[in-house]
């Protein structure tokens, strides 16, 4: 048996979880920040980073104490080294050194969005290889082959802005609240998909992303400036529920349209949908309706940031004999998955 204690702190939440073989979850704690970032409209990463070493400790201390177990039964503390903000990783990168250091556990290091990947095996066997991953969140938007545990190839990533951003910034023209997606979600569950005819970026024959055309395209069809104001107001007689689901619509549309021609050509055994966004219930059933093959989706609390992604991760990575990190583990905000091959 093993047991790990995985801590994530790429952006905005402080969360840490204790999981054991690297499926079950034994306890999962998250400090949101929410409604600190509310009034922006995203990330302020200066507050997060501080919110989150004010966090860190309880959270930490908690996740130990609702899984029954202290520092010297770990096998190992993990922590996310990145991409993300590069304040927010200092923090869970330092305080899991020091757990690490003061209990003798080992220290292992993972890639935020392998992270992602491996909540599709928190409470169940996991989807069989190949597999190919999309990987939708506020920071990602990302097409991963999977040929095997620790094995990546990016196929397809965004060239500019990911779907969690772009619903993010259209959900803030609209007025609604922060974070975009949810409410976004639901306001197109009334709304026309065909009121407006927004743009599709199909990038010829690529399976990358592009959506800030899409955003630009909502912003100029449905807001007008306020002279002495940054943020634009809804022209009058603007109907929200039609713009979410024309915006939604369009986004979905390419982000199915390209997993499914994804999986065709490399002749995938399964798909897999994780990272923030694949909660979208609409996603989901789209992009089960469009590939022919089993299509994994964790449960929506495990597909926002968590610390039990991690220490899953973590667990797999363990097993395939990788070392542990040594004491000069830094951040890495920029970091290609396909650099772990």
């Amino acid at each position: 048996m093993s047991l790990i204690l995985g801590i994530e702190t790429s952006c905005d939440e402080t969360a840490a979880a204790v999981v054991q073989d690297g499926r079950r979850v034994r306890s999962q704690v998250v400090a949101s920040q929410v409604e600190l970032h509310a009034p922006y409209g995203g990330v302020y990463p200066e507050l997060a980073s501080r919110a989150q070493l004010e966090a860190i400790a309880p959270v930490c201390r908690a996740a130990l104490a609702e899984a029954g177990c202290s520092l010297a039964e770990l096998d190992a503390i993990a922590v996310t080294q990145g991409p993300g903000l590069v304040g927010s990783l200092l923090v869970g990168i330092q305080f899991a050194k020091g757990l690490a250091l003061g209990s003798g556990r080992p220290l292992r290091a993972l890639h935020h969005l392998e992270g992602h990947i491996y909540s599709l095996w928190l409470e169940g066997e996991g989807p069989p290889f190949p597999l190919l991953a999309l990987i939708v969140s506020g920071g990602h938007s990302e097409l991963v082959l999977m040929l095997g545990h620790g094995c990546y190839e990016t196929v397809g990533r965004t060239r500019d802005d990911a779907a969690g951003e772009a619903y993010d910034k259209v959900a803030r023209l609209l007025g609604l609240p922060y974070p975009g997606g949810p409410p976004l979600e639901r306001a197109a569950r009334e709304g026309n998909a065909e009121a407006y005819d927004f743009p599709r970026a199909w990038l010829r024959e690529s399976l990358d992303f592009s959506f800030s055309g899409l955003k630009t395209a909502v912003r100029r069809a449905v807001t007008e400036p306020v002279a002495g104001e940054r943020q634009p107001k809804l022209r009058e007689g603007v109907m929200v529920a039609d713009v979410a689901a024309s915006f939604q619509a369009a986004l979905l549309e390419v982000l199915v349209v390209k997993t499914a021609r994804a999986a065709a050509r490399y002749g995938v055994a399964a798909v897999g949908l994780v990272g923030g966004v694949s909660a979208n219930q609409t996603l989901r059933s789209q992009l089960r309706a469009a590939v022919d093959l089993p299509v994994y989706a964790p449960p929506s609390k495990w597909s926002t940031d968590n610390g039990a992604m991690i220490a899953a991760a973590a667990h797999f990575q363990q097993e395939r004999g990788i070392a542990p990190a040594d004491w000069a583990l830094d951040a890495r905000p920029m970091w290609p998955l396909a650099a772990l091959d």
